[in-house]
């Protein structure tokens, strides 16, 4: 019997990717430790690399052939010396991203092969090419060498990810990803390209070829946590997948696939569903990058649609007899599917089947036309008067536009019907624009605009069949490319940025005006659209650059003023201080400290010699009893005022108020040597200056509160939120995570033009999450066009498998 309560447990042995209820938390806890056992691999393996590569540069400088080559390879020899510390942290931040992506579902790294096909090879620099063979090469050899490990690691890591199965691409510590996080460390560096295909074989030799202790480590660890720690590893030509052929599958795509599995698996198949042959764009084994996953996705929910359809007659009329109609509805009213789409006339035809009129393609095109005309003048009825920003406007519901079109068929035809392929096309647009309603990366002033589409591509479905076989077609990226710009530059609040939504209006309006039946019209407004957001992208990418950088600087001095109110209160807490000496400290001499540690750093002698002024003038305000600490105290006091003197020069302070001080130094050193003790300072006067002082170096007053453990909950999860990540606040305001300074734990968030807009602490972010202030807005890597496709064939999978227990029952 399977204790299915344990993370791991082997559900079922031939599913290994068996839905495991697991915490949120607990997913977050493996993959953190998995994170940092990859992290510590890379800091073992990485110097020696990077040493081997400077000596091998330095060995093919001295054989040289002129003196100009020799002498840009030393050059290379001491860049890549200097920066050796730099390119490991970076290096390793690179990997550590990549569990950020992989817990996000984002993480989708390629080679570089497959932007290097077709016309674009000839396009793409000599030099970038000789980069993306040196990669590929590697890895294939790589995941052929490592092949068992890498596949043990990546079932593993499926539980990790919903269940659902994961590549190389998707594997955080797979080989692609260490020579990924190689690429982009070297594009950073002004490195000749002989000298990278140097760095990427010893690279190879150094780095990759250790790999098999990390996986070792990486399937140890998971095993422990009990997961799938029974797990034998299948050569590929050993699975027992699908090997019919499309055609066959086609016929019944429902058929079981039984395969060659032993006795056991079979018995415990049998207490699942049927396996569907489309199933196998869920399971990984075709990329969805490929063109072959778009036309697979597509036949699998046209053949869903054949199925869920199947009951309803071959034509279904337009025109319906209101007595006939289903007590409550309509008259005139078609049957909606969930998803709000046409899928069927219930009520009993006025003319019999064999007076039906079949409206061809050409006849729905033009119903569609005159539809597209009344779109338009709605929509400019609504809108046309407000020069700028987004205006509320109320969407066209997807059930409308169906009902709409059969009632213009009946007025024109009372024997009027539809074939039910052509209702096939005109229920996937509709659930196509019902998914559009629903997602929540789009703004609601942008769904409701863009719903006002959905004639116009219904009626590129018909005229155009390429429209939804081919990924790249200009109506479909046109479509993205609008979703996407209201993602980035349009609020739930009203306001937009870079006046994007008229541009959205603007081509909405154009495609309702002007598409009659040339499709050439979505080419050339794709073109202008994109130009104008390209245009847009690159401002605002400017903004956000500076805008970190400006933060950057900001949180590092953040850094050091914290770092040097820790080393001042570690010293002065827990002790009797005079007023003068807590105010000399806490003011004037920790912003010296902190100008020290920004020059020097911590590890300079100016920042150990600071520090010891602090030690050495608090112990020469001690009574002093004895007569060789006198002694040593009045050899002390000259040099310890001349550098608090020094000190006060260096930030600038006022002299009168640093003469008032050292003043009061003398006097306390004094009194020290007379074996007196100083007046402390009053509680009150302590209080609030410890209280300026931590507040000046950075600690939130929200950080000083205690914790609850929702809370913490919420700020650890939010430590694997990745760069680019939208939040929406009270209001509809959306604010975009543009860096993440895991010392302070401060989220640089940005507005949509990106400018800065705060530095918010981690804790105030997971409180104003919990209070319902804020909320991750989901995102994703994948067009909007695929995002629809993938949710459509989810939820006719959901209704087959409804009609199937419907059936069964």
């Amino acid at each position: 019997m399977h204790n299915s309560g344990l993370p791991g447990s082997d559900i079922n042995k031939s599913s290994p990717y068996s839905a495991v209820a697991m915490s949120e938390q607990l997913v977050i806890q493996y993959l953190k430790h998995c994170r940092d056992l990859t992290r510590g691999f890379a800091y073992r393996v990485f110097p020696n690399f990077w040493r081997q590569w400077c000596k091998q540069v330095l060995e093919v400088a001295e054989q040289a052939k002129s003196n100009k080559d020799q002498i840009a390879l030393y050059e290379t020899q001491n860049l890549l010396a200097a920066v050796q510390q730099a390119a490991e942290q970076e290096f390793c931040q690179h990997l550590a991203n990549g569990f950020v992506k992989f817990k996000n579902k984002s993480l989708n790294t390629l080679t570089g092969e497959e932007r290097f096909s077709g016309d674009i090879l000839s396009l793409v620099e000599h030099s970038d090419l000789e980069e993306t063979i040196a990669i590929t090469s590697i890895t294939h050899r790589a995941d052929n060498f490592f092949a068992e490990q890498l596949w043990a690691l990546q079932q593993r890591l499926a539980l990790l990810n919903d269940g659902e199965k994961i590549d190389e691409r998707a594997n955080p510590a797979s080989p692609v990803q260490f020579c990924e996080s190689l690429r982009k460390l070297l594009a950073n560096l002004d490195i000749d390209v002989k000298t990278k295909i140097i760095g990427y074989k010893l690279f190879d030799q150094d780095v990759i070829g250790m790999l098999d202790g990390l996986y070792d480590e990486l399937n140890d660890y998971l095993i422990r946590q009990n997961l799938l720690p029974n797990l034998r590893f299948v050569p590929a030509s050993d699975k027992p997948a699908d090997h019919k052929t499309d055609e066959a599958m086609q016929d019944d795509p429902f058929e079981r696939n039984d395969g060659s599995v032993d006795e056991q698996q079979q018995v415990e198949e049998e207490q699942q569903h049927q396996r569907r042959a489309s199933d196998k764009l869920l399971s990984g084994a075709l990329n969805p990058n490929d063109i072959q996953y778009q036309n697979s996705l597509l036949n699998a929910i046209r053949l869903l649609q054949t199925h869920v359809t199947q009951a309803l007659p071959a034509i279904q009329a337009a025109h319906f007899n209101p007595q006939a109609v289903v007590a409550g509805q309509a008259a005139n009213s078609p049957v909606i599917n969930p998803n709000g789409a046409v899928v069927a006339t219930p009520a009993v035809p006025t003319a019999s089947p064999a007076n039906l009129q079949v409206y061809t393609q050409n006849q729905l095109v033009s119903v569609l036309e005159q539809m597209q005309t009344q779109a338009f003048s709605v929509t400019q009825q609504v809108l046309a008067n407000h020069e700028s920003g987004p205006v509320p406007i109320a969407p066209q519901m997807v059930a409308e536009v169906g009902r709409k079109m059969m009632e213009q068929i009946a007025s024109e035809n009372e024997n009027g019907a539809v074939e039910a392929g052509d209702m096939q096309t005109i229920d996937l647009v509709g659930m196509l624009f019902e998914y559009m309603l629903s997602d929540d990366h789009l703004p609601d002033s942008v769904k409701a605009l863009l719903s006002y589409l959905h004639t116009p591509f219904l009626k590129i479905a018909f005229i155009d069949k390429g429209f939804f076989e081919q990924p790249e077609h200009p109506a479909r990226v046109l479509l993205n490319s609008l979703a996407e710009a209201g993602v980035r530059w349009v609020s739930n609040d009203g306001s937009d940025q870079y006046d994007i939504f008229t541009k959205i209006k603007t081509t909405v309006f154009r495609l309702l005006q002007e598409f009659k039946n040339d499709v050439r019209i979505f080419a050339e407004l794709l073109i202008e659209f994109n130009a104008y957001t390209h245009n847009v992208a690159r401002r605002q990418e400017l903004m956000e650059r500076r805008a970190l950088e400006k933060a950057q600087g900001e949180e590092k001095l953040r850094e050091a003023k914290i770092q040097v109110n820790n080393e001042v209160r570690g010293r002065t807490d827990n002790r009797d201080m005079p007023s003068a000496i807590l105010l000399l400290l806490l003011q004037p001499w920790s912003d010296y400290l902190s100008f020290v540690l920004l020059r020097y750093g911590d590890k300079s002698d100016s920042w150990k010699r600071a520090l010891q002024v602090i030690d050495d003038l608090l112990w020469t305000l001690e009574p002093k009893t004895k007569q060789p600490d006198k002694v040593k105290q009045m050899e002390l006091q000259d040099g310890l005022l001349a550098a608090l003197e020094r000190g006060f020069e260096t930030i600038g302070y006022e002299q009168a108020k640093g003469r008032k001080l050292l003043d009061a130094v003398v006097s306390l050193q004094r009194m020290a040597l007379l074996s007196r003790k100083a007046e402390p300072a009053p509680a009150p006067m302590r209080t609030k200056l410890e209280s300026l002082a931590a507040e000046k170096a950075g600690h939130m007053v929200a950080q000083l509160q205690p914790v609850l453990p929702e809370e913490a909950k919420i700020v650890d999860s939010l430590k694997m939120v990745e760069f680019g990540t939208w939040f929406e606040f009270d209001g509809g305001k959306r604010l975009k995570v543009a860096w993440y300074n895991k010392k302070t734990q401060h989220y640089m968030l940005v507005d949509q033009q990106g400018r800065k807009v705060s530095l918010a602490a981690g804790l105030q972010l997971a409180r104003d999450m919990l209070a319902g202030r804020a909320r991750i807005i989901a995102g994703s890597t994948k067009p909007f066009f695929e995002r629809a496709l993938e949710n459509i064939y989810h939820t006719l999978n959901e209704r087959a498998d409804t009609l199937k227990t419907g059936n069964t029952s």
